[in-house]
């Protein structure tokens, strides 16, 4: 019996436990295939971009996955629980269309060799690169952190030594601000706004998009930098007990306790296998232990090592003290998001059993995320926007989770959302003059908004996905109609077969003269699209572990 495929994601983007070989292949022949069968490829035919185009590109060989932007295999009924999204792909060719010409393929066992299935976190931690952005920043910031806190113990930073905990706050504040949707949104508009000219070098944009995408290396790095900092302060107190209270030594032994514990459950493969369980350690060991460091912070301010004791008169000292004006902003940037919760009504339409329609009130800018819940203080979803920036917004929701696939068995009237929306990488196309998006499967629901209103970037629009009208609906399918042939590629693989989306998206950049690429698709066929537009010299974007 085939075991359960289960599910992860990070910010809005879903990964697939199960290992899987690349995600763009063709698949193995089955004992129901006839032996002299072949596979074959599609000639390219100039048609209106509202319709359905064929590409040119020779089908790739490798297995796909179960994203919610996948392309994916069909299935049986039977096996439809476990991979809700496994119908959003392959399928026949029609037989009113054009038959193409076969071509042979390699054998089974040439092709295993070739491409070994590999596992979802390695392609997310290691295929993505050794010395990624990401990474980078994590060892630039942790070599500071260490550099520092050598020196301090080696008493060559007195001012480190003596504030201690005041670097293990900065910490904390570090990674806030690197999570914030607030301050981010603000950080993002401020790029666009500032990069956004014709004049700016193209390599400043895109090391600008590059360390935005990877701030999460910052936020992680400074997770560990806090706890040595706060291990660094608890030894020299307790070197020094007559000068502090068991309260505060408490106090502080408990926030290590779980500060270690959020970055443990944030260890990727922790977090990679039991995502629930990270979110919600997160979420709650984080806010205790804000309110513990207010305890702390005021207990520290208050306490006379002289008298042993507490003063009462300590407003004065506290305004005067960093560390009270570093919890303070940490405070305020947690709850900002938290104060914007609202539940709202919402319509709810399910085109096929695989995805969802959200629709809700009010108009939003393009490359915009939002979150959604059934219940807030249990989980959060993140799903792309489509908006025409006037008087309503949808989201797009695959059916691949309880929560997904309860919008199409049982349509909620009102869910919890966050009125702060986030800014995500697809934001940042509109820092750019021309630029190509990639999408496979309901992928496509954060790019939509590019070609519903007005931009200051010119876009192409590739997407790849099965079934365009029975899986997504008419409205989707209409959405993408009615735009001039060179800006909207749609490749239906019901009726087109797989195409290799690398090489078609190589193919597509440089007829729209795309100054970037940016993709939304799985972990591998992200990542096989950003390598190949790279490869052809065009840089490329698409989502990263911890983006």
């Amino acid at each position: 019996m085939q075991s359960p495929v289960r599910f992860s994601s990070c910010r809005g983007v879903a990964f697939e436990i199960k290992p899987r070989a690349d995600p763009f292949s063709i698949t193995e022949p089955t004992e129901t295939e006839p032996r002299g069968s072949k596979r074959f490829w599609l000639t390219w035919v100039q048609s209106n971009s509202s319709k359905i185009v064929p590409s040119s590109i020779q089908r790739s060989m490798s297995l796909p996955s179960s994203h919610f932007c996948d392309l994916d295999l069909d299935i049986d009924d039977e096996d439809e629980d476990e991979n809700a999204l496994e119908m959003l792909e392959e399928g026949s060719t029609d037989e009113g269309k054009e038959k193409p010409i076969p071509i042979p393929i390699e054998s089974t066992s040439k092709r295993e060799q070739a491409s070994k299935p590999d596992s979802r976190l390695s392609v997310i931690l290691l295929d993505q690169g050794l010395f990624t952005v990401y990474k980078r920043l994590f060892v630039v910031c942790l070599a500071l952190n260490m550099t520092a806190l050598v020196l301090a113990a080696t008493r060559n930073f007195s001012y480190a030594r003596n504030r201690a905990v005041l670097f293990s706050i900065a910490n904390i504040l570090a990674l806030t601000l690197c999570r914030s949707e607030v301050f981010l949104r603000v950080v993002f508009w401020l790029a666009v706004k500032l990069l956004g000219r014709s004049w700016i070098p193209l390599p400043i944009k895109t090391a600008t998009t590059s360390f935005l995408q990877s701030l999460g290396g910052i936020h992680s790095s400074c997770g560990i930098s806090s706890v040595a900092w706060l291990i660094y302060a608890l030894i020299l107190t307790l070197k020094n007990r007559e000068k502090t209270s068991p309260e505060i030594v408490a106090v502080a032994s408990t926030i290590l306790s779980l500060l270690c514990i959020s970055c443990l459950a944030a260890f990727p493969l922790v977090r990679h296998l039991h995502h629930n369980i990270f979110e919600r350690t997160h979420r709650f060991a984080g806010w205790t232990s804000l309110g513990l460091l207010w305890a702390f912070v005021v207990l520290t301010i208050s306490y006379d090592p002289k008298t042993k004791s507490y003063s009462d008169q300590i407003v004065s000292k506290l305004i005067k003290q960093q560390e009270f004006w570093f919890t303070v902003a940490i405070t305020v940037l947690i709850i900002i998001p938290w104060v914007t919760v609202r539940r709202v009504p919402v319509r709810v339409s399910a085109p096929s059993g695989h995805a969802s329609v959200i629709k809700f009130e009010g108009g939003v800018k393009s490359g915009i995320f939002g979150r959604i819940s059934p219940s807030p203080f249990s989980e959060w979803h993140a799903f792309g926007i489509i908006s025409d920036g006037k008087s309503e917004h949808m989201m797009l929701a695959g059916a691949f989770g309880d929560f997904t696939k309860s919008l199409v068995s049982n349509p909620p009237s009102h869910l919890w959302v966050r009125q702060v929306h986030f800014a995500g990488l697809p934001y940042l196309v509109n820092m750019y003059n021309r630029v190509l998006l990639v999408a496979t499967g309901s992928g496509i629901c954060v790019f939509l908004s590019f070609l519903l209103q007005p931009s200051s970037a010119n876009v192409c629009v590739l997407w790849v996905a099965k079934g365009i009208e029975q899986n997504f609906g008419k409205e989707i399918k209409e959405m993408m109609s009615g735009h001039p042939k060179d800006k909207v590629i749609v490749h239906d693989t019901a009726v087109l077969g797989r195409p290799n989306v690398s090489e078609m998206s190589v193919e597509a950049a440089k007829k729209w003269g795309a100054e970037v690429a940016i993709v939304t698709s799985n972990p591998e066929g992200s990542r096989d699209v950003v390598n190949s537009c790279k490869s052809a010299g065009i840089p490329a974007f698409g989502p990263i572990w911890d983006s």
